[in-house]
């Protein structure tokens, strides 16, 4: 595997008062090389040790980990493909993100920090009731947001997402004041409250935390304006906790203080300048499962006040795009490689999905080639769909060719409305 320069033209020096997080990182990596074989590897391939890391600036010397490589690498080597830095008696939990991707989760909360910061910028704190419509079932978001809001003082109702009705008689009889979740679902229970004839007077919420998927500029006017919302967006993975966030719907979403968050150029790892378009590549501090320059797939124009002085927390970004084949539908990526494993075994011999969002919910639809035995198991078809990728289709199109969309999801969104 080729490697940066040790010393790239535009890195960016650590300040007088990163000292203390160079030692924290220095410390971190020495761990993570000592106690997961998997980084021992990752760093050998460029001919590093841990000594060769002291610094923040000093990452840039380290390869790029993309999600799909660490796909393949815990395919290779199961469940965690040697990142995993603790003995499994000190893991709590095992979450599965689509690829799949198993994300180990110990005692370690350094992302709770961060998380209560970015909630308490619009007020969440002791005495709100909040409903966590984050999914609670596979992947690690439900419950990460939900120890953020009970370190915040928050009292939390795991509602994950569905049965709309229901959380909208919790929504008034619980006099919920705090909502956390996708927008387009918040949207879809204040219709479904207008259907049941509630009155707006008896919605008490006051505030909205909103992660997974765009939040829509009409959206949020029409939040504030009916609703007197505080709002703010978040940017945050499954793997990573919160990276950036905003309060006032402008386009860029200032970083959070950690994890470390660096935006590189793809092609060579290096740091991208002020105004310069980049992948958000991570690293964690997480001793369980340290992620070093881990790639989210997610590309950003970057901003940063005061090259070179400027902490992180001062920096900023506008996510523009995505690299690679996965696609976000209603706040769950989406791999061609998921969609392949579900249908092939039902006869399917070519597929296409498309996501459009017609309204404010995303719409999920298959194109698909293959005969009357295939056809006639539509309903199985889709309930393998339903649990691999954890989303359900609104529509089957059976079609005799693809052309050059087969095997690919297709994104028809637009989010400039």
């Amino acid at each position: 595997m080729s490697t940066t320069s040790h010393h790239p033209p535009h890195a960016v020096e650590p300040t007088r008062r990163d000292r203390s997080l160079d030692e924290r990182l220095a410390d971190f990596i020495r761990a993570a090389y000592a106690n997961a074989p998997g980084v021992q590897r990752w760093f050998a391939q460029a001919n590093l040790t841990a000594d060769d890391v002291q610094a923040v600036a000093d990452l840039e010397k380290v390869p790029v980990l993309s999600k799909d490589q660490m796909i393949a690498l815990q395919a290779q080597e199961p469940p965690f493909g040697g990142f995993l830095a603790v003995p499994i008696e000190q893991v709590h939990r095992i979450f599965q993100s689509p690829g799949p991707l198993y994300e180990p989760q110990g005692a370690e909360e350094g992302w709770v920090r961060p998380g209560v910061s970015v909630l308490r910028s619009v007020g969440f704190g002791p005495g709100d009731v909040v409903l966590n419509a984050l999914s609670y079932h596979f992947s690690p978001g439900g419950f990460l947001l939900d120890g953020v809001l009970r370190s915040a003082g928050c009292t939390v109702v795991p509602v994950g997402v569905g049965a709309a009705e229901l959380q909208v008689k919790m929504l008034v009889d619980l006099g919920a004041s705090g909502f956390a979740g996708l927008p387009s679902w918040l949207m879809t229970l204040l219709r479904k409250a207008d259907e049941m004839g509630v009155p707006r007077a008896q919605i008490r919420l006051r505030r909205a935390l909103f992660s997974a998927e765009p939040l829509m500029p009409a959206d949020r006017a029409y939040l504030i304006e009916h609703y007197g919302l505080q709002i703010v967006n978040a940017y945050a993975t499954a793997e990573l906790g919160f990276l950036a966030y905003d309060t006032e719907g402008a386009p860029m979403m200032r970083l959070v203080e950690e994890p470390i968050v660096q935006l590189v150029d793809r092609h060579t790892g290096r740091h991208v300048q002020s105004g310069e378009v980049g992948e958000v590549v991570v690293t964690n501090l997480n001793s369980t499962y340290p992620l070093i320059r881990f790639g989210t797939g997610d590309l950003a124009l970057y901003h940063d006040p005061a090259p070179g002085i400027s902490r992180q927390q001062e920096r900023s970004i506008r996510l523009i795009g995505r690299i690679g084949d996965a696609v976000k539908v209603r706040g769950m990526f989406v791999h061609p490689n998921q969609l392949r494993a579900a249908l092939t075994p039902f006869g399917v011999t070519a597929f296409a999905a498309f996501v459009r969002r017609p309204t404010t919910r995303d719409e999920f639809v298959l194109r698909l080639v293959g005969g009357e035995e295939a056809q006639s198991q539509q309903e199985r078809l889709l309930a393998t769909v339903r649990e691999l990728c954890r989303v359900s289709v609104d529509a089957v199109e059976w079609v005799r060719e693809l052309g050059e969309q087969a095997g690919k999801i297709v994104d028809e969104r637009s989010w400039n409305a």
